[in-house]
Parts: structure tokens; sequence; C-alpha cells
């Protein structure tokens, strides 16, 4: 397939977090195919019931190309007009994944050996695909990992610290407040104090920030509320203790915090003749814990506009990112 072509099929296969076996087996078939004409190996890697991470390699990989293939909801096709292929995933990341299997085909063409081919489920939730590859016994010396970067080179990644936030109360009419306890007061009280957490600055990465994203709780406008629930997170730009400390703080007495999940910011070394950028967002690399190599992280598309219903790459940035993604192939195997 043609780049273009085989972004918005990967675009058009809905692929929702915990949802990816579609998408997974539709990239197993067209790396089974390019496998067979080139004398590599594919295979499934089991990640959970109906979840797997699909991993194509030509010999022992030196250098590995990475990325996800789960997407943020909701879905939506793909479209195109002469400058941008629009769509849910277009940009993060399934531009991304076809940049790399294109890059992959035309090294392979010219006689490239030893590199690697790793797509991920569950980026966007937890890394629960990453994680499991990292407990995988094969590996690789480099791992180039994608993600919408306008094809710079990423210096460093901020962290994540997730949690959700529960309140309990006690049923009541709302004609007779005094006779029930809203958990919905508890968890807006507690949300307040944890808005009001100085979060610290770092020169590289900026400001940390903090997201309430989503709220939940309560059964109608008439009845006093007995739960509530929010799922929130903080972007790191240092240690994740000290905001682990204020948000118990925050809560105590109104609501329980549950971490989910904590990834650290991530610094990276420069590659000679790439640009580079800083970008806020957090990737799978801590959660390869370095199994799969030294990582670099670079891919066409802008994050500004992933995540949203505006949606897209730019066709330009997906032909220069199969030869970006040549070049430090390149550039890491000669230094192997």
């Amino acid at each position: 397939m043609h780049i273009f072509e085989l972004t918005r099929s990967l675009v058009d296969i809905e692929s929702i977090t915990e949802h990816e076996e579609p998408v997974g087996s539709f990239v197993f078939k067209i790396l089974s195919d390019l496998a067979a004409r080139s004398g590599g190996s594919v295979e499934r890697c089991p990640v959970g019931p109906n979840r797997f991470n699909v991993f194509a390699h030509w010999e022992n990989p030196i250098v590995t190309l990475s990325t996800h293939m789960d997407t943020v909801p909701p879905f939506f096709a793909s479209r195109e007009d002469s400058d941008f292929i629009w769509g849910r995933g277009a940009a993060d990341a399934k531009g991304i994944i076809a940049s790399m299997i294109v890059a992959a085909e035309n090294l392979l063409a010219r006689g490239t050996r030893n590199i690697g081919l790793l797509f991920v489920v569950g980026e966007e939730r937890n890394s629960a695909g990453a994680r499991a590859a990292a407990q995988d016994h094969r590996a690789s010396r480099f791992l180039i990992n994608g993600e919408p970067t306008d094809n710079k080179l990423a210096l460093a990644t901020k962290g994540i610290l997730r949690y959700e936030i529960h309140a309990t109360g006690r049923l009541a009419h709302s004609a007779y407040p005094e006779l029930g306890d809203s958990a919905i007061d508890k968890l807006l009280d507690a949300l307040q104090v944890i808005r009001r957490i100085p979060l610290p600055q770092e020169e590289l990465l900026g400001h940390g920030s903090l997201n309430i994203g989503v709220i939940s709780g309560g059964h109608a406008p008439n009845v006093i509320a007995d739960a509530a629930k929010a799922e929130i997170s903080f972007r790191l730009v240092g240690d994740a203790e000290p905001i682990r400390q204020a948000v118990h703080r925050a809560v105590a007495g109104r609501a329980e915090a549950r971490e989910i999940f904590s990834i650290p910011c991530v610094r990276f070394d420069r590659l000679d003749g790439f640009e580079s950028t800083i970008v806020s967002y957090t990737t799978d690399v801590p959660a390869f814990a370095n199994a799969w190599g030294k990582p670099f992280v670079l891919g066409p598309g802008s994050i500004l506009v992933a995540h949203t219903l505006e949606e897209r790459v730019a066709k330009k940035q997906l032909l220069e990112a199969t030869e970006i993604y040549e070049r430090m192939v390149k550039q890491l195997l000669a230094a192997s």
C-alpha cells in the first residue's frame, strides 16, 4: 500500500484502548506479507484477553521502531484533502505506524537487516503493551518510539501521575438534605483543595499541570448522592512524591485517593543531524524500562490536534517521516 492508503486503512479500523484486536490483526497481516517477501518473522505477543502486541523482526534487531495501535475516543473515520489525512489516530499514532512500516520496507529493499517493528496496545491508558514487552527477553540496542513531534527529536517528555478520587455518602430525598450525606459535595470540596496544590516549574520542561478529566456520580437531581468519582491527572516535571502527599492531605476526611499509575518525566540524548523539541506529554518509553534499548522519540503529526475532533496529519510529514526513520536506523546501526 502507498503510505497515504495505509494510513487511512489504519485510521478506519476503530481501536479505542482495550479494543485493539481488529487493528492488531490488520497490522499482523501487513507485516506477515512483508516478512514473507523479505525473510523476516512476525508474531502476536499476548497482553491480555483478545489483546496482543505485534512484533516483526529481521534477524536479531539492533534498532526497533515502535509505537502504539490504540486511540482515545471518540472514533471517527478518515478523510483526506490535498494536504492532510484526517481521522481518529491520524496523528496519534496510525500515521506513525504507516511511516514506520514503509521505512522498514525501504530499508529491507536496500539490504538492511537487524531491525524490528513493535506495535503495542494500551498506551493511551496505562502502557499495558509496553509493560508486557518489557518482560520479553528479546531486546534491541536502540528504540525509536513514535509519537507526534512534528518530525523533531524530543529531548524531554513530562511524566504523569493519575488518580481516581472516590467519595461516599448517604442517600436521601433532596427535600430533606439533613437526612443524607452528599458524596458529590465531598468530592467537589476535595477537588477544590486539589486544584490549589502548588505545582513545580522546571527550566527545560516548564510548569507542571493538573487536569480533572472525568467527574461522575449521583442518581437524580432530587436525590442526595451516595457516591461520586473523579479521574484526574498531573503532568510531572519532577519528583511525584510531593504531589502524592499533597493529594492525600487534600482528600483527608472527604474522599479516598486511589493512584492508578505514575510515569516519570524523561530526558533523552541528542542525535546528530536531527532537529529537536521538548514535549509536554508522556510516552511508553518509561514503561519499556530500557528493555528495548536506548530510546529516542520522534514522529509525524502535531500533538496539538491529537485527541481532538480536528485530528489530522500532514501528508508531507508522513513522507518526511519515512526518510527520517530510515536515516535514524542507518545512523544507529552504524554506531552499534
